[in-house]
């Protein structure tokens, strides 16, 4: 008598996925956390155990200071920046209009131009000589900035170089808005509602989960994803403005051979990223009660 065969459940899909975050994700973070209270430089076979030697050194590091500076008011300037263009281009082209796909494909295509490329391109972009840029700014009369040169405009240039690959935030607002009942916008109209009243009381609160969700991914992508712009385009100068956390750990553990302090780092930007995560959950939540 032949076995039935039992179909295959749904977490028997899962293994492959969850074995490969096991090992990609969950070990190296375990090995990681263990290397951080050794003297390992990455070059040693058996490192030694120094107990708390490298957080001391974290407390007593200036350079570090001036990284989380660095990264946290990249934060400040860069989410709402990468925010606002997603969540304004997303709704304003979901409404059918002519030519619409060809804008919806100019804005998504940035993001799937690999990040070296894209670094490259806007140093031609940010050229204090002949950059499109600057050239711009000398057709009103400005004489323009050495963008990469300056701590305030290096900063301001690796934002402007991220508020182009925003594809993913944009297309996730594009689908949302076109899930929204036409219905409501229909009777609002009829309400005498116009279109800045139906974007305050109906667009955005539907939305609202989704600007969350896009908020928590473009701060960890903001905070642990801005190595190769600050290192193509400035390599954490000048001044150490655009120092941020991934180009000093990368720094310790490849230039100085600090794997350990570089481990140590790492789990300080972790903590940073959870706690700016969790305070602005904390505000969206009492935000959305005082509504």
């Amino acid at each position: 008598m032949s076995r039935v065969r039992r179909p295959l459940t749904p977490w028997a899909f899962l293994a492959p996925y969850a074995a490969a975050v096991v090992l990609l994700v969950v070990l190296p973070a375990v090995l990681n956390v263990g290397y951080a209270f050794t003297d390992h430089t990455g070059l040693t076979r058996d490192p030694r155990f120094v107990g708390l030697a490298n957080v001391r050194r974290l407390l007593a590091d200036g350079f570090l200071l001036d990284s989380l500076r660095a990264s946290l008011f990249h934060l400040a300037l860069a989410v709402p920046v990468r925010l606002l263009a997603a969540v304004g281009l997303g709704l304003l082209l979901a409404a059918p209009r002519p030519g619409g796909r060809w804008f919806r494909t100019a804005v998504y295509l940035p993001t799937v131009i690999p990040d070296v490329a894209l670094a490259v391109l806007f140093l031609w972009v940010l050229n204090p000589l002949y950059g499109p840029l600057n050239q711009l700014l000398r057709l009103v009369g400005h004489p323009g900035y050495t963008w990469l040169a300056d701590p305030t405009t290096a900063r301001l240039g690796v934002v402007l170089m991220l508020a182009f690959p925003i594809g993913e935030g944009f297309i996730v607002v594009l689908a949302a808005r076109r899930m929204l009942d036409g219905r409501l916008y229909e009777a609002a109209a009829l309400e005498g509602c116009g279109p800045f009243g139906q974007l305050r009381r109906i667009t955005l609160p539907l939305l609202a989960p989704v600007l969350v969700l896009l908020a928590v991914r473009d701060t960890i992508l903001t905070l642990q994803v801005n190595f190769v712009p600050a290192y193509v385009l400035t390599d954490g100068r000048p001044a150490n403005a655009t120092l941020y956390l991934p180009v000093y750990v990368f720094d310790q553990i490849f230039e100085f051979s600090g794997f350990a302090y570089g481990s140590t780092i790492t789990i300080l930007l972790t903590v940073v990223t959870a706690a700016v995560i969790t305070g602005l959950l904390i505000m969206l939540r009492r935000w959305r009660v005082l509504r």
